[in-house]
């Protein structure tokens, strides 16, 4: 015998949350459920590779709401994994055999870490942290204090680095960059990142993609190119996809795994939205679809998912951003993510710097390191679509 919901969320993150807490605030009356895999309330999620990471703050402070939210907003937080929706019949199969149908269902099953296609990538002491349940293998593997290699050199992979530096690690990174990030963010702001790194005592194997990974006495041979360096624990920090699978074979328009949603998170089946890192949605300032992996568009876009859900008009326009702290240093970063042509890098006092990005004569991007003021600025330049001189 199935469940039945008015409001069916799939996820267990910042998204799902939002979501539901914005169909309630916005008036919904109807049934909530939110289906989590992980089985516990859903918790915050960027501390993993940080404050956590670096022993700062415990796992209490990670949830975002107590254990008593979803009785006192009447949510069921219902425990398993979503393995098929049938968007006909509007119904949902958890892995256990259990079936929950719904009248509007939110997906925001976020995304999974990905293994680079080499030889032991898949090795037992191979990690990745992206859920709570992550971190707590690494750090079983990680006492006592261990050599450890990290690959990749996106924002993940220097916050890995740096907090498992201020642990007594001893830190090797791997990346086919020749400086962190510089694909992303630029020479400049690269070698300031890996000047941030080196004085954190990384030790830094650039310019090489990783060729194999091989285990012999007990540890493991990380090789790229003419870059060797031995660990008894691999942290891989080589991006994510989207888990947009539940969709697959269901004519739902899907974009390399993500799910194209137009700026109120619904996608093209009828009662079926997504939000957060699983969707290409349509950004109503940036007039076209974007796929953004941050925080606080996770929350946003559920939140808009919520709100369309109980029948409100809203729509994403918000410019995508985030903050990354590598050490006890922080960026402040937002953009459209769709490039750039031109950058001005401006040095500032002690260290501090801002980054502008350029495309086509527009101002798209701004990144900014203790220059609260040039980043706030930033993003309205960005919103306004403001000439770049």
């Amino acid at each position: 015998m199935s469940d039945e919901f008015e409001l069916l969320v799939i996820g267990g993150g910042p998204a799902g949350l939002s979501a539901a807490r914005a169909y309630r605030e916005a008036g919904g009356q109807g049934t909530v459920a939110i289906v989590a895999d992980e089985k516990r309330m859903p918790y915050n999620r960027p501390p993993l590779t940080k404050e956590l990471l670096r022993g700062e703050m415990g796992e209490d402070e990670l949830p975002l709401e107590d254990d008593a939210w979803p009785a006192e907003h009447d949510v069921t937080l219902v425990g398993g994994r979503a393995v098929r929706l049938d968007a006909r019949a509007r119904r949902v199969a958890l892995s256990g055999g259990r079936e929950l149908a719904y009248a509007s269902c939110v997906l925001t099953t976020g995304a999974e870490p990905k293994r680079l296609p080499v030889p032991g990538a898949d090795d037992p002491g191979v990690r990745v942290v992206r859920s709570l349940d992550d971190f707590r293998e690494l750090e079983h593997r990680l006492h006592p204090p261990a050599e450890t290699v990290v690959i990749g050199s996106g924002f993940i992979g220097c916050e890995i680095a740096a907090s498992l530096r201020r642990r007594c690690n001893d830190v090797t990174l791997f990346s086919d960059e020749p400086a962190p990030n510089c694909r992303r963010l630029g020479t400049e702001v690269a070698d300031e990142i890996a000047r941030w790194l080196a004085e954190e005592r990384v030790t830094l194997h650039l310019g090489a993609g990783v060729d194999s990974i091989e285990r012999a006495d007990g540890r493991l041979e990380v090789t790229a190119g003419s870059n060797r360096a031995t660990a008894r624990v691999v942290v891989m920090a080589a991006g994510v996809a989207p888990r947009g699978e539940l969709l697959k074979g269901t004519g739902a328009e899907l974009s390399d795994g993500a799910i194209c949603v137009d700026s109120g998170m619904r996608s093209s089946l009828d009662g079926v939205l997504a939000a957060g890192d699983v969707c290409l949605a349509h950004n109503r300032a940036a007039g076209r679809r974007l796929h953004v992996e941050h925080w606080g568009d996770a929350l946003g876009q559920g939140r808009i998912a919520g709100q369309t859900v109980a029948g409100l008009q809203a729509s994403w326009d918000e410019v995508p951003g985030f903050w990354s702290t590598i050490g006890n240093r922080t960026l402040k970063y937002a953009a459209w993510g769709d490039g750039y042509d031109e950058i001005s890098f401006r040095p500032g006092p002690d260290g501090a710097f801002t980054a502008w990005y350029g495309l086509e004569g527009r101002v798209v991007g701004v990144l900014a390191h203790d220059d609260d003021d040039s980043y706030e600025r930033g993003r309205e330049l960005i919103a306004e679509g403001a000439s770049w001189r």
